[in-house]
């Protein structure tokens, strides 16, 4: 693999520490602040719009730009968001800090994915998002319950800081490892970033990936609140949960992306959904014995995010056919939809906390990665009939 992608994993180290640590930190930001759990929630509802909005806006706009000045320029935005959120006074200010946080990471990781695929081979396209998806889960091992840990010890804006570090660790080895001269394809009119939003088959898996995501997040924004105050760990554990949650991911993103390569995008997802739907639904009854709860957790993290390298070179594939001079912006697309996801399944948890109990986060959450398996098999499906038409032209033809 090229010593390229080391810097792309680095920089989504960085990315996925400030994403995520939030998570471990809901219950400590809603006591300082003195605002509500969902309240709290917002901060992760709004740093996924932040993202939803930077990947498909600001990727379109920077299309003509050399693909390292736009990778340096987004980890400088990157590390200015986050010691925005160290400075801010109060919950507006920090909002606010987070989506510019967002801005950056969704650019990033729509570049990063078109540049990681173009420096491999086409059979190792998955493996090449997964090897740079590594520095998220990672981040996920180390960086998220390590900052957990800080912010409940030193006070969550110490978080932030560290984590503007983090980030000019990342941009200084973006500059050293990047290639200057990264392969860049013709940057698409905005009639052809338009036909996107306008193509069935890209919608499909767009849909495919928020409410995939959109399942997990109901019930993961709100995990550290209901390890504490449904399985009864002490708060400082919770990092350390964090921490075996982060190293099933690590694992499962990995394992998700070679099989995706080995069985088809379609075929991992459907394996991975059907687990992830599974897992949640357990939690629901397992999260009141903290042994059991803590296990469940484990799995559940081999599965959340194993998806992401299946669903992310899907959109790339079906974007080569149906929008190929748009491909960068059909993946930033796929990065909106993460976080569309994420935001949503942030604020329905919040809504379901409200009105309901913490515990049905969990099976609620499932319901909806039930709904993005239909999709994943409807997707195949359509697959299916589109290679047998090819095959039936090819056919006719050499008749």
């Amino acid at each position: 693999m090229p010593l390229a992608l080391l810097a792309l994993a680095l920089s989504a180290f960085a990315i996925g520490t400030t994403e995520f640590v939030i998570v471990g930190l809901v219950p400590t930001i809603a006591h300082d602040l003195a605002v509500s759990l969902p309240s709290a929630g917002l901060l992760v509802s709004l740093y996924a719009l932040g993202v939803a909005v930077g990947a498909p806006v600001l990727t379109a706009l920077t299309g003509r730009w050399n693909r390292k000045a736009v990778l340096l320029s987004v980890m400088g935005l990157f590390t200015l968001g986050n010691l925005l959120a160290w400075l801010a006074p109060g919950y507006g200010s920090l909002i606010a800090a987070r989506v510019v946080t967002g801005l950056a990471h969704g650019v990033f990781f729509a570049i990063g994915s078109t540049i990681a695929t173009s420096l491999v081979s086409k059979d190792k396209e998955a493996g090449a998002i997964a090897l740079m998806f590594t520095g998220l889960t990672v981040a996920l091992v180390t960086g998220v319950p390590l900052g957990t840990w800080i912010g409940q010890h030193f006070g969550w804006r110490a978080t932030f800081l560290i984590v503007s570090a983090l980030g000019l660790i990342a941009l200084v080895g973006s500059a050293l490892l990047v290639p200057a001269n990264l392969r860049q394809s013709t940057p698409a009119s905005v009639k052809q970033q338009l036909a996107v939003l306008t193509e069935p088959r890209l919608l499909l898996v767009y849909a495919m990936t928020a409410l995939g995501y959109g399942g997990t997040f109901t019930a993961f924004t709100y995990l550290a609140p209901i390890l504490e105050q449904v399985s009864g760990f002490a708060p400082v554990a919770v990092g350390l949960i964090m921490l075996v949650y982060g190293v099933s991911v690590a694992v499962g993103n990995i394992w998700g992306g070679k099989l995706a390569d080995r069985r088809g995008p379609v075929a991992a997802l459907s394996i991975i959904f059907t687990a992830l739907a599974a897992i949640l639904t357990l939690f629901t009854f397992t999260a009141g014995y903290p042994l059991a709860a803590v296990l469940t957790v484990l799995v559940w993290g081999a599965f959340a995010f194993g998806n992401v390298p299946g669903l992310q070179v899907y959109v790339v594939q079906l974007a080569e056919k149906h929008a190929p001079q748009a491909v960068d912006v059909a993946s930033g697309l796929n990065i909106a939809a993460f976080n569309i996801g994420i935001a949503i399944g942030a604020v329905l948890g919040g809504a379901v906390i409200e009105h309901r109990q913490l515990m049905d986060t969990p099976w609620i959450g499932a319901l909806i990665v039930l709904l993005a398996l239909a999709l994943t098999r409807l997707s195949g499906l359509l697959d299916r009939r589109d290679a047998d038409r090819t095959a039936l032209a090819a056919g006719g033809n050499r008749g």
